[in-house]
């Protein structure tokens, strides 16, 4: 199954960066974010490790997205 467009991204890179800017709104590095250089023909994006207290950014931020 191919992976769905979502507003229009159709480019892993451009896609890695539509994340990091919506990221970087909420507060969030994730500085291991990038395109996964070993599945090109996938369009992998790889979010890499975080700390703790980053995790827990991330999952609040998802959660109160959820909210609205």
């Amino acid at each position: 199954m191919a992976p769905k467009k979502t507003q229009n991204v159709t480019d892993t890179q451009a896609a890695v960066e539509a994340l990091r800017a919506a990221l970087a709104e909420a507060g969030i590095v994730l500085p291991s974010l990038r395109v996964d250089p070993a599945s090109p023909g996938l369009q992998l994006v790889e979010l890499g490790r975080v700390r703790v207290d980053v995790a827990i950014r991330l999952a609040s931020a998802l959660q109160q997205g959820t909210r609205e």
